[in-house]
Order: C-alpha cells, then sequence, then structure tokens
C-alpha cells in the first residue's frame, strides 16, 4: 500500500500529525502496536488526571465541614478510582477512533519498522509482516519509563508509572523515587488516598528544574499533607525478598533503610528508539535522541521525528505542535519553527505547579537586569472564598525594556492560567501591558496582573 505520509505512533505527537497531514489534502496511515493516543491518553496525561481528580474530591469530603456541610463516613474506594480511569482513558481512545475514521486516516495495527526512506514494514500480533510506502514517513514513537540499573523494575514490587494507574490493591506504603512531575503528581495522590508515602529526590529541591521558590514551597505543601520528603538523598539498592520492600538511601546525615510495600520508579523516561529500524536506515542518533533540524527532519531524506524521541522536553503539547509544524513543512508551508523558551510545563498534583520561560536563576545567569514580582493567593479573594489560598504568582521581566521573561505559579488551577503567559510572551507583551490589562474579579487569574504590579512598585492588595 502507497500513501503521502505514515506516522509511526499514534500518541499526541503521531495522531495530531495524521490529522493535520489529511486536513492538508495528503493521504495518510498510521501505524500502532496497541491503543490509539499512545501513552498520553491510554497510561500517562489523562487517566493520570482521572485518578488525581478522584483523591481531589476525596480530599474535598473530609474537608466538607470547612465549607459548612456535614460528610459522614466517606470512604476512597482504590479499585473504583482506577476503574474511573480506565474508563475515562478508554473513551479518550475510543475519540482518536473517532477523529480517524472522520479524517479518513488508515489505522494499521501492529509494530512499525523503517526498512527503507520511504518504507514500514508492520508486524501484526499474529506476526504477519505488512509493507508499506510512502514519500514522507514520521517517527512518533514516544518514551517508556527509565529503568535504572540498581532500581530494576519488576511490576510488582518496583513498579514504573503504568503499573502505579493499576495496582490490584492500594499499598499501605510506598517509596517514589524522583521527585519530577510524575513522581510529585503520584506522591499526591496515593497520599491523599491513605498511603504512607516517601518521596526522595537526588537533587537538592522537588521538581528539579523548577523555579526554586515553587519548590521550596511544594515541598511545605507535601509536608503539611502527611508525605515524607527526602532531598539530597539517594536510593543506592532495594531488597525485595520478603513482605515489605528494604529501601536502602544515602543522605547526608548518613544512611538509612525504608521499609515499603511498593517502589515506584518515577526517575524519568527513555525514548523508544530499538528495533525500528533506525540504524539499518541510517537515521542518526545521539545518546537516545534522534537528531532533526527544524523541521524535523531527520539525516534520511523523507524521514521525520516528532515528540518524546527528538530534542526538548517530553510533554504532549511539544509532541503535537512539532507533528503540525513537520506535517505543515512536508505539505509545502511555511511554518515558523517551535519556539523552545516558550513552552509551558505543568504538574497536576495539589498545589498544582505551571511554569514558562526563564526561572530567576536562569534570567540573572543569562545576563538580565531583572525585575521580580510575586503575589500570594493567601491575598487573593477568589483563592480564599475557595478555601484554596496555598501558592503563589512569581512574575519576571527584562528590567530595560519590560520583556515578559518568564512566570512561575503554584495553586489551585495555575494549569490554567499559565497560557495567559505563554500567549503574553508570544505576541511581546511587556510588564506594563500587563499590569494595564483588565483582569475580571474575583479570579485567581487577577494573580497575574498583581504580581506584575508588584514587579514594578505598585501592586495594590499587598
Amino acid at each position: 500500500m502507497s500513501y503521502d505520509i505514515i506516522v509511526v505512533g499514534s500518541g499526541p505527537g503521531g495522531y495530531v500529525a495524521a490529522i493535520r497531514a489529511s486536513q492538508l489534502g495528503q493521504k495518510v496511515a498510521i501505524v500502532e502496536k496497541e491503543s490509539l493516543g499512545g501513552i498520553c491518553l491510554n497510561w500517562g496525561c489523562i487517566p493520570t488526571k482521572a485518578l488525581l481528580k478522584s483523591a481531589q474530591v476525596f480530599e474535598y469530603m473530609q474537608h466538607a465541614e470547612d465549607y459548612g456541610i456535614t460528610v459522614k463516613g466517606a470512604k476512597a474506594d482504590f479499585s473504583k478510582m482506577v476503574t474511573r480511569s480506565r474508563d475515562v482513558a478508554a473513551g479518550m481512545s475510543k475519540g482518536v477512533t473517532f477523529l480517524m475514521k472522520k479524517n479518513k486516516i488508515d489505522v494499521i495495527k501492529g509494530f512499525g519498522r523503517l526498512t527503507a526512506s520511504n518504507k514500514v514494514s508492520v508486524t501484526d500480533e499474529k506476526g504477519k509482516e505488512t509493507v508499506l510506502e510512502a514519500r514522507s514517513i514520521i517517527l512518533a514513537t514516544g518514551g517508556k519509563s527509565k529503568e535504572l540499573p540498581f532500581l530494576p523494575q519488576d511490576g510488582k514490587k518496583i513498579i514504573g508509572y503504568r503499573e502505579a494507574m493499576s495496582l490490584p490493591k492500594q499499598p499501605k506504603s510506598m517509596v517514589i523515587v524522583g521527585a519530577g512531575y510524575i513522581g510529585v503528581e503520584f506522591a499526591y495522590f496515593y497520599n491523599a488516598i491513605g498511603t504512607e508515602v516517601t518521596l526522595v529526590e537526588y537533587f537538592p529541591d522537588i521538581v528539579p528544574g523548577a523555579d526554586t521558590d515553587v519548590s521550596k514551597e511544594l515541598a511545605r505543601a507535601f509536608k503539611k499533607q502527611g508525605i515524607k520528603v527526602k532531598t539530597n538523598a539517594s536510593v543506592t539498592k532495594v531488597e525485595t525478598k520478603g513482605k515489605l520492600c528494604k529501601v536502602h538511601i544515602d543522605e547526608k546525615s548518613g544512611s538509612g533503610i525504608i521499609e515499603a510495600e511498593v517502589v515506584l520508579s518515577a526517575v524519568g523516561v527513555s525514548t523508544n528508539v530499538e528495533g525500528i529500524g533506525l540504524e539499518e536506515v541510517g537515521v542518526k542518533v545521539e545518546k537516545g535522541v534522534v537528531q532533526v533540524d527544524d523541521f524535523y527532519q531527520t539525516s534520511v531524506p523523507g524521514v521525520y521525528a516528532i515528540g518524546d524521541i527528538v530534542h526538548g522536553p517530553a510533554l504532549a503539547h511539544v509532541a503535537s505542535a512539532e507533528g503540525i509544524i513537520c506535517v505543515e513543512k512536508i505539505a509545502g508551508h511555511h511554518p515558523e519553527p517551535l519556539d523552545y523558551d516558550n513552552l509551558p510545563s505543568c504538574g497536576y498534583c495539589s498545589p498544582e505547579l505551571a511554569s514558562v520561560g526563564y526561572t530567576e536563576k536562569q534570567a540573572k545567569e543569562a545576563g538580565y537586569e531583572i525585575k521580580v514580582g510575586k503575589f500570594p493567593f493567601s491575598a487573593s479573594g477568589k483563592a480564599k472564598a475557595a478555601g484554596n489560598s496555598t501558592g503563589f504568582v512569581k512574575v519576571i521581566f527584562d528590567a530595560k525594556y519590560g520583556e515578559f521573561l518568564g512566570a512561575h505559579m503554584i495553586g489551585s488551577n495555575v494549569t490554567e492560567m499559565i497560557a495567559e503567559v505563554v500567549a503574553a510572551r508570544k505576541l511581546e507583551t511587556t510588564g506594563r501591558e500587563i499590569i494595564q490589562t483588565v483582569h475580571p474579579h474575583p479570579t485567581m487569574s487577577e494573580a497575574i496582573m498583581e504580581a506584575a504590579a508588584a514587579a514594578y512598585g505598585e501592586v495594590i492588595h499587598l
């Protein structure tokens, strides 16, 4: 069978690329070995948010009296939470199936492998092989849970994020190794429903790479919630014999052992580049990352790569943006290269995290003279009324020209607020213009305007 474009992998990079290609008049096929939607829809972004919502509802029930409501006998039913999460994921995957049909995209089930710059061999679950041809091939094979030598995952006692979403029963205790977004989200979820959680991070702060003020605020919030947070700590060995795992941890204060039913490895994501024919065809790969140009062309003409397997953050919305740019370039359009300095990142624990652009430290290291403004949600009428006043909005501007260098938020619903800053930065909006933009009252979003005013010494409500 012959196509204009074949996309290998149907995650938020692959299926979005396929749809945009179809919109541009291309004949498209998409190859997927599991469920449409990839890790994001089936085992990542979407089902985790369903679990986190269940935990949040349970927390509201536990604190209902704070809102003048009496609730008795509220219990967390772990199996039902997991079932709801899987149902949400299944529904989203069906939605992608509908979109494939709507856009007349052929879905080929099986494992795809490059055999030439214009050919993909697809092997289905029965071992049958089909060879497809196309003028252009887009690789969007995504990533998987990274495994460390001292932390081999067995799927039962030492698990990855996939197992963490579908355990047969709720563990009484859990050690989470790695405090990036995956780690902190699961720490919040399991702690909220009653599991004793210890979060271990090698670096000085949880959520490494985030603005330091945000990391420290989240650590304070987690400790208040009852999560044991260990930073500057490393796991050296895990013994799995017996009923409980023995987790050996090295800290500045010395070495120790923590016992837990389950150990969750949340140390990041590794790329799915093995066995897909890259070496045979001559696609250049360095340290597990496929090398591409600004429009995702690999070292082999006609072969493209997007998403987790190329440079840049392993985020669903980044993969989608890359996919659209890639197919528009293939179709002869003139898209702008993606601005990797203006990509939002979010964490959906409670309190939520959201950021874009330079951190305060990065801005100083880049040589900027800066203005920094911070507005706490404890001074926000909407946050106080909602009973969620933890956190703040922090904004950073170039002192000379007012350029919006970055924003970093922690608090309720900040993942819904960060897009304002992304749009403002795209439009080259200045600090003064943010101050002069009337925000609705009462809203959480007012904190962005107030933080900007604070940077210029004009804040009203502090």
